[in-house]
């Protein structure tokens, strides 16, 4: 349908006010011209009413009284000067107070009769004879016939002069004013049509431009963007946004597929492992200590299986918003130490010293949380670190905030790898990793915990000389998430 167009509504809109406007112009300037047309012609019928009800001016000398003429003597000189007027362009028409018909030109219409206004003015008129004779001019009462114009006019004595004249010139005048403002209205309404168009498709390209991106992303293809010249205005701006947020999107749903075939291949190792020994015990009959063997290996897979499924589970609570932000007044250092002292014994086994520097520092924070941040920051800095190496723990305060940082002595890692150290099941050093039992899931945690207390987490790495890991937390959580949530 094509009224479900927004450009053809925007054009519909836009063509009836453009018609309301040229159309109230043009009665406007018609009806304007028309008054002062019909006013000039009042004015020229006035006079002519004036010229016969008024003594003759003198043409010589200094101007004298004329004494007040009598009714018969007032009648005689309007009807003389009626008849010199008899082949003007003016013609008239002389009626007594009883609406006689006194005197008239030849050409006056047949059928002209007095209106009832002048009828009414006749007669409060009727003691205009004791008034003086250039008194107030009494009732005047304009009106238009089918080709005339007419000026009625009560005159002394209680008479009625009726002065008119054909007005052919000016309404032929009018008409080809009219035909003048209809032509030039209609080609101002073509004009704005064709340039309300021309806008209103400027206007819509970007929508369109809008819709068929998001129909090609829709239908699977991620890497589209919209392309739009124009970022100043507001679909530029929102353009921009859309761009923003499809470029998310993809980043999103590649790190989503990703995060499935790395899950899928870390629980396809532990499965393997467990058929693997359960095909080859059940194959025949074993020793004691085969059987011992094969079930400490499955017991190793099902062990590294759970930590797997724990791992993506509280992932999984963290991308739903399902896990609660507690808020309690702590001290950062207590908790650090605590953390310290519960990874000692991992730390002596490998020969790792472990130096702290701990200032105390008063924060708002989840206490659980910020021990499962604390305490997969230093089990990295301890099973990443080499032979007898050192980790150094400082909390202190900066400005507004609490630092934490955790720096090691290991071997540190390549800055291609740096920018994505924090993505889901990604190891710097794969073979390792997994022979310790690694899942590549911890330092997503970590980052997700940071987030949602409205943190900051960066790491700074030399190859060969070791790893840092700053967090920075609000000393309140005025403004944090209650919940923890990440993106995927």
């Amino acid at each position: 349908m094509i009224f479900n167009s927004i450009r053809w509504r925007l054009q519909l809109w836009h063509g009836l006010i453009l018609i309301a406007v040229l159309v109230g112009f043009g009665v406007t300037a018609y009806r304007v011209s028309e008054d002062n047309q019909l006013r000039a012609i009042d004015q020229e019928l006035d006079q002519q009413a004036d010229r016969l009800m008024r003594p003759p001016p003198r043409m010589f000398g200094p101007p004298v009284s004329f004494p007040m003429p009598s009714v018969a003597e007032f009648t005689d000189r309007i009807r003389q000067q009626i008849k010199a007027d008899e082949s003007g362009a003016f013609y008239f028409a002389f009626w007594d107070k009883e609406s006689s018909l006194l005197a008239s030109t030849a050409d006056l219409p047949k059928g002209t009769v007095l209106p009832r206004r002048a009828l009414d003015g006749l007669q409060a008129n009727r003691d205009a004879a004791a008034k003086p004779f250039f008194g107030p001019p009494g009732v005047r009462v304009a009106r238009s016939t089918a080709t005339n114009r007419e000026m009625i006019r009560t005159a002394p004595f209680g008479f009625v002069l009726l002065v008119g004249r054909s007005a052919a010139p000016e309404r032929a005048g009018m008409r080809r004013l009219a035909l003048w403002l209809i032509a030039a209205g209609v080609a101002v309404l073509l004009i704005g049509l064709a340039g309300g168009g021309w806008l209103a498709t400027r206007a819509i390209r970007p929508i369109e431009e809008i819709s068929a991106t998001a129909q090609r992303i829709s239908a699977g293809d991620l890497s589209q963007r919209i392309n739009v010249a124009d970022t100043e205005s507001e679909l530029g701006r929102l353009a921009s946004v859309l761009n923003t947020t499809f470029a998310r999107l993809e980043a999103a749903f590649s790190q989503q597929a990703r995060f499935t075939s790395d899950a899928s291949h870390e629980l396809r190792t532990p499965v393997a492992v467990i058929l693997s020994q359960t095909q080859t015990v059940l194959a025949r009959p074993r020793e004691e200590a085969e059987y011992r063997e094969a079930l400490a290996a499955c017991q190793r897979a099902a062990t590294r299986m759970r930590q797997l499924t724990e791992s993506l589970l509280e992932l999984a609570r963290l991308d739903a918003g399902q896990e609660p932000l507690r808020r309690e007044q702590l001290d950062l250092s207590r908790v650090a130490r605590e953390c310290v002292e519960m990874l000692s014994p991992l730390a002596a086994e490998r020969h790792i010293s472990i130096h702290c520097n701990l200032a105390p520092t008063e924060i708002e924070a989840d206490s659980v949380h910020l021990s499962q941040l604390l305490t997969n920051l230093l089990s990295n800095a301890i099973y990443f670190n080499q032979e007898r190496g050192e980790v150094l723990v400082t909390v202190e305060t900066v400005g507004e905030h609490a630092q934490l940082t955790i720096a090691d002595s290991g071997q540190g890692i390549p800055q291609e790898d740096l920018p994505h150290i924090f993505e889901r099941f990604y190891r710097v050093d794969k073979s390792r990793s997994r022979v310790q039992g690694r899942t590549g899931l911890g330092l997503a945690i970590c980052k997700a915990i940071v987030e949602a207390h409205h943190g900051t987490i960066e790491v700074t790495s030399e190859l060969g000389e070791g790893t840092t890991f700053t967090v920075q937390l609000r000393k309140s959580m005025v403004g944090a998430s209650p919940v923890l949530a990440t993106g995927v």
